[in-house]
Protein backbone atom coordinates (compact mmCIF):
# COMPACT_ATOMS: atom_id res chain seq x y z
CA UNK A 1 0.00 0.00 0.00
CA UNK A 2 1.22 3.43 -0.64
CA UNK A 3 -0.06 4.90 2.54
CA UNK A 4 0.34 3.73 6.05
CA UNK A 5 -2.61 2.79 8.17
CA UNK A 6 -3.28 5.57 10.79
CA UNK A 7 -1.84 5.21 14.23
CA UNK A 8 -4.10 2.59 16.72
CA UNK A 9 -4.71 2.87 20.06
CA UNK A 10 -5.38 0.76 22.91
CA UNK A 11 -5.19 1.52 26.67
CA UNK A 12 -1.96 -0.17 26.87
CA UNK A 13 -0.91 -0.35 23.43
CA UNK A 14 0.20 2.40 20.71
CA UNK A 15 1.36 1.54 17.11
CA UNK A 16 1.79 4.35 14.26
CA UNK A 17 2.73 2.19 11.49
CA UNK A 18 3.66 5.90 9.80
CA UNK A 19 6.54 6.25 12.17
CA UNK A 20 7.19 2.46 12.56
CA UNK A 21 6.62 3.26 16.62
CA UNK A 22 5.08 0.62 18.90
CA UNK A 23 4.87 1.70 22.83
CA UNK A 24 3.65 -0.86 25.15
CA UNK A 25 2.34 0.38 29.38
CA UNK A 26 2.48 -2.39 31.32
CA UNK A 27 1.11 -0.20 34.19
CA UNK A 28 -2.42 0.18 32.02
CA UNK A 29 -1.95 -3.95 31.52
CA UNK A 30 0.50 -6.38 31.69
CA UNK A 31 0.02 -9.32 30.00
CA UNK A 32 0.73 -13.05 31.83
CA UNK A 33 0.16 -15.99 29.20
CA UNK A 34 -0.14 -16.25 25.48
CA UNK A 35 -3.81 -16.72 26.08
CA UNK A 36 -4.15 -12.94 27.59
CA UNK A 37 -2.12 -12.06 24.47
CA UNK A 38 -4.30 -13.22 22.02
CA UNK A 39 -7.19 -11.82 23.28
CA UNK A 40 -5.86 -8.76 24.10
CA UNK A 41 -7.27 -5.52 22.52
CA UNK A 42 -3.68 -4.45 21.62
CA UNK A 43 -3.26 -7.46 19.73
CA UNK A 44 -6.44 -6.98 18.15
CA UNK A 45 -5.21 -3.62 16.60
CA UNK A 46 -1.45 -5.09 15.40
CA UNK A 47 -3.26 -7.75 13.44
CA UNK A 48 -6.06 -5.26 12.16
CA UNK A 49 -3.31 -2.94 10.72
CA UNK A 50 -1.17 -5.83 9.87
CA UNK A 51 -4.10 -7.09 7.48
CA UNK A 52 -4.41 -3.40 6.23
CA UNK A 53 -1.08 -3.16 5.14
CA UNK A 54 -0.32 -6.55 4.06
CA UNK A 55 0.49 -7.70 0.10
CA UNK A 56 -0.36 -11.04 0.66
CA UNK A 57 -4.18 -11.31 0.65
CA UNK A 58 -4.45 -11.74 -3.79
CA UNK A 59 -2.41 -14.89 -2.98
CA UNK A 60 -3.00 -15.68 0.77
CA UNK A 61 -6.46 -16.51 1.26
CA UNK A 62 -5.94 -15.95 5.32
CA UNK A 63 -5.13 -12.71 5.38
CA UNK A 64 -8.37 -11.66 2.92
CA UNK A 65 -10.12 -12.72 6.37
CA UNK A 66 -11.13 -9.83 8.46
CA UNK A 67 -9.36 -9.48 11.59
CA UNK A 68 -11.62 -11.10 14.71
CA UNK A 69 -11.99 -14.52 12.20
CA UNK A 70 -7.98 -14.25 11.57
CA UNK A 71 -7.23 -14.10 15.56
CA UNK A 72 -10.31 -17.19 15.72
CA UNK A 73 -7.63 -18.95 14.02
CA UNK A 74 -5.06 -18.32 15.51
CA UNK A 75 -6.71 -19.56 18.38
CA UNK A 76 -8.17 -22.50 17.13
CA UNK A 77 -4.62 -23.06 16.73
CA UNK A 78 -3.37 -22.98 20.39
CA UNK A 79 -6.41 -25.17 21.93
CA UNK A 80 -5.75 -28.03 18.56
CA UNK A 81 -8.99 -27.21 17.10
CA UNK A 82 -8.48 -28.16 13.72
CA UNK A 83 -11.72 -27.83 13.03
CA UNK A 84 -11.00 -24.27 13.25
CA UNK A 85 -7.89 -23.47 10.87
CA UNK A 86 -7.73 -26.64 8.39
CA UNK A 87 -10.15 -25.53 5.67
CA UNK A 88 -7.24 -23.20 5.20
CA UNK A 89 -4.54 -25.04 4.90
CA UNK A 90 -1.30 -25.25 7.39
CA UNK A 91 1.17 -23.92 4.84
CA UNK A 92 -1.07 -20.53 3.98
CA UNK A 93 -1.65 -20.12 7.85
CA UNK A 94 2.17 -20.30 8.58
CA UNK A 95 3.08 -17.99 5.95
CA UNK A 96 1.17 -15.39 7.49
CA UNK A 97 2.21 -16.02 10.77
CA UNK A 98 5.85 -15.63 9.74
CA UNK A 99 5.05 -12.21 7.95
CA UNK A 100 2.92 -11.00 11.09
CA UNK A 101 5.68 -11.98 13.13
CA UNK A 102 8.58 -10.20 10.91
CA UNK A 103 5.88 -7.48 10.77
CA UNK A 104 5.46 -6.91 14.55
CA UNK A 105 9.48 -6.64 14.95
CA UNK A 106 9.73 -4.36 11.93
CA UNK A 107 8.67 -1.78 14.26
CA UNK A 108 10.60 -0.17 17.18
CA UNK A 109 8.93 -1.58 20.04
CA UNK A 110 9.36 0.16 23.21
CA UNK A 111 7.43 -1.02 26.85
CA UNK A 112 7.26 2.03 29.96
CA UNK A 113 6.35 1.24 33.52
CA UNK A 114 5.30 4.44 36.17
CA UNK A 115 7.91 3.88 39.06
CA UNK A 116 5.36 5.78 41.42
CA UNK A 117 8.07 5.09 43.63
CA UNK A 118 7.93 1.68 44.06
CA UNK A 119 11.00 0.04 44.96
CA UNK A 120 9.70 -3.51 43.59
CA UNK A 121 9.17 -2.17 40.35
CA UNK A 122 12.56 -0.79 40.21
CA UNK A 123 14.26 -3.84 40.88
CA UNK A 124 12.02 -5.79 38.27
CA UNK A 125 11.02 -4.18 35.83
CA UNK A 126 13.78 -6.10 33.24
CA UNK A 127 12.03 -9.34 34.74
CA UNK A 128 8.73 -7.83 33.55
CA UNK A 129 9.77 -7.22 29.99
CA UNK A 130 11.62 -10.47 29.56
CA UNK A 131 8.80 -12.26 30.96
CA UNK A 132 6.99 -10.66 28.04
CA UNK A 133 9.62 -11.33 25.00
CA UNK A 134 9.37 -15.02 26.25
CA UNK A 135 5.59 -14.77 25.88
CA UNK A 136 5.67 -13.19 22.40
CA UNK A 137 8.14 -16.20 21.47
CA UNK A 138 6.58 -18.98 22.69
CA UNK A 139 3.08 -17.95 21.34
CA UNK A 140 4.75 -17.43 18.12
CA UNK A 141 6.82 -20.96 18.61
CA UNK A 142 3.46 -22.73 19.79
CA UNK A 143 1.32 -21.79 16.68
CA UNK A 144 4.74 -22.53 13.89
CA UNK A 145 4.82 -25.98 15.55
CA UNK A 146 1.78 -27.14 15.91
CA UNK A 147 1.59 -26.35 12.31
CA UNK A 148 4.51 -27.64 10.70
CA UNK A 149 3.80 -30.71 12.71
CA UNK A 150 7.27 -31.03 14.54
CA UNK A 151 9.53 -29.14 17.17
CA UNK A 152 12.53 -27.19 16.23
CA UNK A 153 15.83 -28.24 15.99
CA UNK A 154 17.28 -24.07 17.18
CA UNK A 155 16.14 -21.64 18.41
CA UNK A 156 17.19 -18.00 17.92
CA UNK A 157 16.21 -16.26 20.89
CA UNK A 158 15.60 -12.60 19.23
CA UNK A 159 13.97 -9.38 20.79
CA UNK A 160 10.73 -10.31 19.96
CA UNK A 161 8.31 -8.54 22.57
CA UNK A 162 10.29 -5.11 23.01
CA UNK A 163 13.79 -3.50 22.05
CA UNK A 164 13.58 -1.59 25.21
CA UNK A 165 12.11 -1.20 28.24
CA UNK A 166 11.59 2.17 30.69
CA UNK A 167 10.87 2.88 33.91
CA UNK A 168 8.98 6.37 33.95
CA UNK A 169 8.67 8.71 37.16
CA UNK A 170 6.79 11.91 37.84
CA UNK A 171 8.95 14.33 39.53
CA UNK A 172 8.29 17.88 40.88
CA UNK A 173 11.16 19.97 39.13
CA UNK A 174 11.25 24.48 39.81
CA UNK A 175 8.90 25.01 37.27
CA UNK A 176 8.78 28.81 36.38
CA UNK A 177 4.69 29.98 35.88
CA UNK A 178 5.26 29.90 32.24
CA UNK A 179 6.42 26.12 31.56
CA UNK A 180 3.54 24.57 34.09
CA UNK A 181 2.42 23.09 30.78
CA UNK A 182 5.48 20.93 31.15
CA UNK A 183 4.69 19.25 34.91
CA UNK A 184 2.68 16.58 34.05
CA UNK A 185 4.96 14.94 31.95
CA UNK A 186 6.64 11.99 33.45
CA UNK A 187 10.92 12.07 33.05
CA UNK A 188 12.37 8.51 32.12
CA UNK A 189 14.05 7.42 34.83
CA UNK A 190 15.96 3.78 34.21
CA UNK A 191 16.63 2.15 30.63
CA UNK A 192 17.14 -1.22 29.12
CA UNK A 193 18.30 -2.03 25.97
CA UNK A 194 18.48 -4.96 24.01
CA UNK A 195 21.46 -4.18 21.76
CA UNK A 196 22.10 -4.61 19.11
CA UNK A 197 19.28 -2.64 18.66
CA UNK A 198 18.57 -1.93 14.50
CA UNK A 199 16.27 1.34 13.90
CA UNK A 200 14.86 2.57 10.74
CA UNK A 201 13.92 6.60 10.43
CA UNK A 202 12.34 7.87 7.07
CA UNK A 203 15.48 10.65 7.25
CA UNK A 204 18.95 10.04 7.02
CA UNK A 205 20.55 13.39 6.77
CA UNK A 206 20.23 16.48 8.66
CA UNK A 207 20.17 19.74 6.65
CA UNK A 208 20.05 23.57 7.19
CA UNK A 209 21.28 26.20 10.86
CA UNK A 210 19.64 26.43 13.79
CA UNK A 211 18.61 29.71 14.24
CA UNK A 212 17.23 32.23 16.83
CA UNK A 213 13.25 33.01 17.02
CA UNK A 214 11.86 35.57 19.81
CA UNK A 215 8.51 33.98 20.70
CA UNK A 216 9.29 31.39 23.57
CA UNK A 217 8.81 28.32 21.77
CA UNK A 218 6.90 26.96 24.89
CA UNK A 219 3.64 28.61 23.47
CA UNK A 220 3.01 26.68 21.30
CA UNK A 221 3.37 23.36 23.56
CA UNK A 222 0.06 21.69 24.07
CA UNK A 223 0.97 17.83 24.76
CA UNK A 224 0.06 15.78 26.71
CA UNK A 225 1.15 13.06 29.59
CA UNK A 226 0.19 10.13 27.27
CA UNK A 227 1.81 11.01 24.31
CA UNK A 228 5.08 13.21 25.36
CA UNK A 229 7.85 12.26 27.44
CA UNK A 230 10.94 13.58 28.48
CA UNK A 231 14.61 12.38 28.89
CA UNK A 232 16.84 14.19 31.72
CA UNK A 233 20.25 14.62 30.67
CA UNK A 234 23.55 16.00 31.69
CA UNK A 235 25.36 17.47 28.98
CA UNK A 236 28.94 18.26 30.19
CA UNK A 237 27.50 20.42 33.18
CA UNK A 238 24.59 21.52 31.96
CA UNK A 239 21.18 19.91 32.77
CA UNK A 240 18.65 19.86 29.99
CA UNK A 241 15.29 18.18 29.57
CA UNK A 242 14.25 16.92 26.29
CA UNK A 243 10.86 16.83 25.76
CA UNK A 244 9.60 13.83 22.89
CA UNK A 245 5.91 13.00 21.03
CA UNK A 246 6.26 9.54 21.90
CA UNK A 247 6.41 8.95 17.78
CA UNK A 248 10.06 9.81 18.57
CA UNK A 249 10.94 7.33 20.91
CA UNK A 250 13.51 5.93 18.37
CA UNK A 251 15.31 8.88 18.72
CA UNK A 252 14.28 9.17 22.53
CA UNK A 253 15.93 5.89 23.57
CA UNK A 254 19.00 6.53 21.36
CA UNK A 255 19.99 9.14 23.74
CA UNK A 256 20.59 6.45 26.37
CA UNK A 257 23.82 5.72 24.72
CA UNK A 258 24.65 9.33 24.09
CA UNK A 259 23.81 11.46 27.49
CA UNK A 260 23.62 10.67 31.19
CA UNK A 261 20.64 9.70 32.23
CA UNK A 262 20.17 13.14 34.77
CA UNK A 263 19.25 10.91 38.60
CA UNK A 264 16.07 12.07 40.56
CA UNK A 265 18.25 14.36 43.07
CA UNK A 266 19.74 16.18 39.63
CA UNK A 267 16.06 17.26 38.92
CA UNK A 268 13.93 17.85 41.69
CA UNK A 269 13.68 21.16 42.66
CA UNK A 270 16.23 22.56 39.69
CA UNK A 271 15.31 24.26 36.89
CA UNK A 272 16.97 22.79 33.92
CA UNK A 273 19.63 25.08 31.98
CA UNK A 274 18.12 24.04 28.49
CA UNK A 275 14.67 22.49 27.72
CA UNK A 276 13.84 21.24 23.96
CA UNK A 277 10.52 20.14 22.42
CA UNK A 278 11.05 18.01 19.87
CA UNK A 279 8.28 16.96 18.06
CA UNK A 280 5.79 20.27 17.59
CA UNK A 281 3.36 20.69 15.26
CA UNK A 282 3.42 24.52 15.50
CA UNK A 283 7.06 25.64 14.37
CA UNK A 284 7.79 28.61 12.27
CA UNK A 285 8.12 26.59 8.93
CA UNK A 286 9.67 23.31 8.84
CA UNK A 287 13.30 24.14 10.25
CA UNK A 288 14.77 23.90 14.00
CA UNK A 289 15.05 26.98 16.56
CA UNK A 290 16.35 28.03 19.83
CA UNK A 291 14.88 30.91 22.17
CA UNK A 292 16.98 32.11 24.90
CA UNK A 293 14.54 32.74 28.02
CA UNK A 294 16.72 35.87 29.41
CA UNK A 295 13.94 36.13 32.53
CA UNK A 296 14.12 32.71 33.57
CA UNK A 297 17.72 32.02 32.24
CA UNK A 298 16.24 28.84 30.40
CA UNK A 299 17.71 27.96 26.68
CA UNK A 300 14.59 26.95 24.91
CA UNK A 301 14.58 24.29 21.44
CA UNK A 302 12.06 23.93 19.05
CA UNK A 303 11.72 21.13 16.21
CA UNK A 304 8.81 20.51 14.09
CA UNK A 305 6.98 17.16 13.74
CA UNK A 306 7.43 15.66 10.39
CA UNK A 307 9.24 13.36 8.25
CA UNK A 308 12.74 15.16 7.92
CA UNK A 309 13.37 15.50 11.53
CA UNK A 310 13.11 11.22 12.53
CA UNK A 311 16.66 11.59 11.69
CA UNK A 312 19.11 11.73 15.20
CA UNK A 313 20.89 13.99 13.89
CA UNK A 314 18.71 16.70 14.69
CA UNK A 315 18.01 15.70 18.46
CA UNK A 316 21.39 15.44 19.04
CA UNK A 317 22.74 18.36 17.16
CA UNK A 318 20.06 20.58 19.01
CA UNK A 319 20.82 19.65 22.16
CA UNK A 320 24.37 20.31 22.07
CA UNK A 321 23.36 23.88 19.91
CA UNK A 322 21.07 24.70 23.34
CA UNK A 323 24.11 23.61 25.23
CA UNK A 324 26.64 25.35 23.72
CA UNK A 325 24.92 28.35 23.45
CA UNK A 326 25.07 28.37 26.98
CA UNK A 327 28.42 27.52 27.30
CA UNK A 328 28.97 31.07 25.25
CA UNK A 329 26.89 32.99 27.70
CA UNK A 330 29.18 31.48 30.49
CA UNK A 331 32.43 32.78 28.96
CA UNK A 332 33.16 29.19 27.54
CA UNK A 333 34.43 27.97 24.07
CA UNK A 334 32.37 24.92 22.40
CA UNK A 335 34.28 22.69 20.26
CA UNK A 336 33.76 20.88 17.62
CA UNK A 337 35.71 17.88 17.48
CA UNK A 338 36.56 15.13 19.46
CA UNK A 339 39.51 14.40 22.36
CA UNK A 340 41.69 11.48 22.90
CA UNK A 341 43.99 10.56 25.64
CA UNK A 342 46.58 8.42 24.67
CA UNK A 343 48.86 6.56 26.15
CA UNK A 344 52.19 5.63 24.42
CA UNK A 345 54.45 2.29 25.23
CA UNK A 346 57.41 4.65 25.85
CA UNK A 347 55.79 5.95 29.23
CA UNK A 348 54.01 9.13 27.91
CA UNK A 349 50.33 10.27 27.88
CA UNK A 350 49.21 12.70 25.15
CA UNK A 351 45.98 14.56 25.42
CA UNK A 352 44.97 15.61 21.44
CA UNK A 353 41.79 17.57 20.14
CA UNK A 354 40.82 17.39 16.92
CA UNK A 355 38.98 20.07 15.15
CA UNK A 356 36.93 20.53 12.23
CA UNK A 357 33.38 20.22 11.28
CA UNK A 358 31.38 16.85 9.87
CA UNK A 359 33.43 14.84 7.66
CA UNK A 360 36.58 16.77 8.44
CA UNK A 361 38.42 13.61 9.16
CA UNK A 362 38.46 13.92 13.23
CA UNK A 363 37.65 10.48 13.60
CA UNK A 364 39.31 9.06 10.07
CA UNK A 365 42.20 10.23 12.21
CA UNK A 366 42.04 8.69 15.27
CA UNK A 367 41.60 5.42 13.35
CA UNK A 368 44.56 5.94 11.49
CA UNK A 369 46.51 6.85 14.13
CA UNK A 370 45.34 3.39 15.78
CA UNK A 371 46.41 1.37 12.50
CA UNK A 372 50.18 2.73 12.08
CA UNK A 373 50.77 2.95 15.72
CA UNK A 374 51.61 -1.11 16.04
CA UNK A 375 52.64 -1.35 20.01
CA UNK A 376 53.52 2.27 20.07
CA UNK A 377 50.32 2.75 21.33
CA UNK A 378 48.90 1.05 24.10
CA UNK A 379 45.22 3.06 24.55
CA UNK A 380 43.34 5.53 23.50
CA UNK A 381 40.65 6.75 25.63
CA UNK A 382 37.95 9.07 24.28
CA UNK A 383 37.10 11.99 26.74
CA UNK A 384 34.32 13.26 23.88
CA UNK A 385 33.60 12.07 20.22
CA UNK A 386 31.91 15.36 18.65
CA UNK A 387 31.54 18.20 20.90
CA UNK A 388 33.18 19.79 23.97
CA UNK A 389 34.37 23.39 25.40
CA UNK A 390 37.48 24.61 26.24
CA UNK A 391 37.23 27.02 30.35
CA UNK A 392 39.27 28.11 32.75
CA UNK A 393 39.88 27.38 36.06
CA UNK A 394 40.20 29.44 39.02
CA UNK A 395 44.57 29.66 38.46
CA UNK A 396 43.64 31.18 34.76
CA UNK A 397 44.56 27.76 32.90
CA UNK A 398 42.92 26.46 29.89
CA UNK A 399 41.80 23.24 30.19
CA UNK A 400 39.03 20.90 28.13
CA UNK A 401 36.08 19.50 29.26
CA UNK A 402 33.58 17.27 27.74
CA UNK A 403 29.47 16.94 26.91
CA UNK A 404 28.73 12.90 25.71
CA UNK A 405 29.27 9.45 27.30
CA UNK A 406 28.76 7.98 23.96
CA UNK A 407 30.00 8.36 20.37
CA UNK A 408 27.48 9.16 17.07
CA UNK A 409 29.64 7.82 14.36
CA UNK A 410 29.48 6.82 10.81
CA UNK A 411 29.48 3.37 9.96
CA UNK A 412 32.16 4.24 7.25
CA UNK A 413 33.88 5.64 9.72
CA UNK A 414 34.89 2.79 11.49
CA UNK A 415 37.50 0.24 11.01
CA UNK A 416 36.53 -3.55 11.07
CA UNK A 417 37.65 -4.12 14.64
CA UNK A 418 36.34 -1.31 16.18
CA UNK A 419 33.08 -1.65 14.77
CA UNK A 420 32.75 -5.63 15.50
CA UNK A 421 34.27 -5.34 19.05
CA UNK A 422 31.39 -2.82 19.73
CA UNK A 423 28.87 -4.35 17.79
CA UNK A 424 27.20 -5.77 20.76
CA UNK A 425 26.21 -2.12 22.82
CA UNK A 426 25.67 -0.05 19.48
CA UNK A 427 22.34 1.77 18.61
CA UNK A 428 22.92 1.43 14.39
CA UNK A 429 20.30 3.80 12.76
CA UNK A 430 19.51 3.12 8.97
CA UNK A 431 22.73 0.44 8.58
CA UNK A 432 21.97 -0.47 4.91
CA UNK A 433 21.78 3.12 3.62
CA UNK A 434 24.20 5.49 2.77
CA UNK A 435 25.51 8.13 5.96
CA UNK A 436 24.26 4.77 7.78
CA UNK A 437 25.19 5.72 11.75
CA UNK A 438 25.94 3.74 15.25
CA UNK A 439 25.86 5.15 18.89
CA UNK A 440 28.48 3.65 20.95
CA UNK A 441 29.14 4.09 24.56
CA UNK A 442 32.47 5.25 25.04
CA UNK A 443 33.11 6.96 28.44
CA UNK A 444 31.61 7.82 31.87
CA UNK A 445 29.83 10.75 32.85
CA UNK A 446 32.13 11.08 36.03
CA UNK A 447 35.37 11.35 33.19
CA UNK A 448 34.22 13.28 30.57
CA UNK A 449 33.38 16.08 32.62
CA UNK A 450 36.76 16.53 34.68
CA UNK A 451 39.42 19.09 34.10
CA UNK A 452 41.46 17.90 31.03
CA UNK A 453 44.35 19.09 30.79
CA UNK A 454 45.45 20.14 26.61
CA UNK A 455 48.74 18.69 24.90
CA UNK A 456 47.85 19.08 21.38
CA UNK A 457 45.06 20.67 19.50
CA UNK A 458 44.86 19.69 15.61
CA UNK A 459 43.05 21.53 12.69
CA UNK A 460 41.32 18.08 10.53
CA UNK A 461 42.32 20.01 7.20
CA UNK A 462 40.21 17.77 4.12
CA UNK A 463 41.04 19.83 1.62
CA UNK A 464 44.15 20.41 1.13
CA UNK A 465 46.96 17.88 -1.12
CA UNK A 466 49.65 18.31 1.75
CA UNK A 467 50.79 15.63 3.51
CA UNK A 468 51.58 15.25 7.55
CA UNK A 469 51.31 17.86 10.06
CA UNK A 470 51.97 21.23 10.40
CA UNK A 471 52.48 23.61 13.32
CA UNK A 472 51.08 27.21 12.82
CA UNK A 473 53.75 29.78 13.42
CA UNK A 474 51.64 31.80 15.52
CA UNK A 475 48.46 32.37 17.22
CA UNK A 476 47.19 34.96 14.28
CA UNK A 477 47.65 32.23 11.64
CA UNK A 478 46.10 29.54 13.72
CA UNK A 479 43.32 31.94 14.73
CA UNK A 480 42.39 32.47 11.06
CA UNK A 481 42.41 28.62 9.76
CA UNK A 482 40.66 27.43 13.19
CA UNK A 483 37.70 30.67 12.59
CA UNK A 484 37.36 30.09 8.64
CA UNK A 485 36.08 26.65 9.26
CA UNK A 486 37.20 25.42 5.84
CA UNK A 487 36.64 22.12 4.63
CA UNK A 488 35.22 19.41 1.63
CA UNK A 489 31.62 18.62 2.26
CA UNK A 490 31.23 14.62 2.07
CA UNK A 491 27.34 14.40 2.18
CA UNK A 492 27.01 14.13 5.92
CA UNK A 493 24.38 17.01 5.66
CA UNK A 494 22.73 19.15 3.30
CA UNK A 495 25.99 20.60 2.03
CA UNK A 496 28.11 19.47 -0.87
CA UNK A 497 31.66 20.88 -2.36
CA UNK A 498 33.94 23.70 -0.64
CA UNK A 499 32.22 25.44 2.67
CA UNK A 500 33.05 27.74 5.06
CA UNK A 501 31.52 27.53 9.08
CA UNK A 502 32.36 29.89 11.73
CA UNK A 503 34.98 28.36 13.83
CA UNK A 504 33.70 25.03 12.44
CA UNK A 505 31.03 24.63 14.80
CA UNK A 506 27.46 25.42 13.13
CA UNK A 507 25.84 24.72 17.06
CA UNK A 508 26.12 27.60 18.84
CA UNK A 509 28.91 29.83 17.68
CA UNK A 510 27.94 30.30 14.34
CA UNK A 511 24.60 31.79 16.38
CA UNK A 512 26.93 33.68 18.47
CA UNK A 513 29.45 34.88 16.66
CA UNK A 514 30.23 38.40 18.52
CA UNK A 515 29.97 36.72 21.97
CA UNK A 516 32.21 34.05 21.04
CA UNK A 517 35.28 35.94 19.07
CA UNK A 518 36.51 37.20 22.67
CA UNK A 519 36.64 34.11 23.66
CA UNK A 520 38.30 32.55 20.74
CA UNK A 521 41.39 35.25 21.40
CA UNK A 522 41.40 34.60 25.08
CA UNK A 523 41.84 30.87 24.70
CA UNK A 524 44.15 31.25 21.78
CA UNK A 525 46.70 33.51 23.33
CA UNK A 526 47.08 31.59 26.73
CA UNK A 527 47.40 28.27 24.59
CA UNK A 528 50.51 30.24 22.95
CA UNK A 529 51.89 31.90 26.37
CA UNK A 530 51.66 28.12 27.67
CA UNK A 531 54.01 26.67 23.97
CA UNK A 532 50.71 24.23 23.53
CA UNK A 533 51.15 22.73 19.92
CA UNK A 534 48.46 24.01 17.67
CA UNK A 535 48.87 22.90 14.12
CA UNK A 536 46.39 21.26 11.43
CA UNK A 537 46.55 17.29 10.14
CA UNK A 538 46.25 17.07 6.37
CA UNK A 539 43.48 14.08 6.04
CA UNK A 540 42.80 14.04 2.45
CA UNK A 541 38.84 13.09 2.81
CA UNK A 542 38.09 15.68 0.57
CA UNK A 543 41.08 16.00 -1.29
CA UNK A 544 41.10 12.33 -3.31
CA UNK A 545 40.47 9.97 -0.11
CA UNK A 546 43.83 8.39 -0.05
CA UNK A 547 44.26 6.54 3.01
CA UNK A 548 48.02 5.97 2.36
CA UNK A 549 47.79 10.05 2.75
CA UNK A 550 46.15 9.60 5.82
CA UNK A 551 48.76 7.13 7.04
CA UNK A 552 51.44 9.63 6.21
CA UNK A 553 50.04 12.21 8.26
CA UNK A 554 49.48 9.97 11.09
CA UNK A 555 52.89 8.68 11.24
CA UNK A 556 54.34 12.35 11.71
CA UNK A 557 51.55 12.82 14.38
CA UNK A 558 52.53 9.73 16.27
CA UNK A 559 56.37 10.64 16.02
CA UNK A 560 55.23 14.32 17.32
CA UNK A 561 53.71 12.64 20.40
CA UNK A 562 55.96 10.09 21.03
CA UNK A 563 59.77 12.83 21.02
CA UNK A 564 58.03 15.97 22.06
Amino acid sequence: MSKSPKATESKAFYLNPDRSVAVINYSEEYIQDIFQLVNSQGFYNLVDVYLQESQLAVTNKVEALDTKAYIDILKAILIDNKAGYEKYGNEQILKSIEELYSYYRSYFRVSLINKHNSAIVKGNFMNFDNHFNEIVIQMYRSIEEKLQGFTNKAYRQVNAGTNACVLTQSIQWNTPQKYQSLESIRFLDTLMLRPPMMMHTKSNKREGVFSEVFDNPIDKFDGNQKDWYCFPAKIGESLAFIYFHRDYFVSGIALANLFEVADKDSIAGQKPDEILLFGLNKTKGDVSHYYHDTDNNIWVGEVPYNDKTTYFGYMKKMCLTLHNLHMIYENRLPIHGSMVKISFSNGKTKSVVFFGDSGAGKSESIEALQEIADDKIINIETIFDDMGSFAFDDQGNVYAQGTETGAFVRLDDLSSSVAFNNMDRGIYLNPELKNARVILPANTYKHVVEHHSIDMWVYANNYDAEIGLHQFPNEEKAKATFIAGKRKALGTTDEVGMSTTFFANPFGPVQEEEKTRPIIDKVFNKLYQDNIYVGEIYTHLGYDKSKASLHESAKELLTELMNN
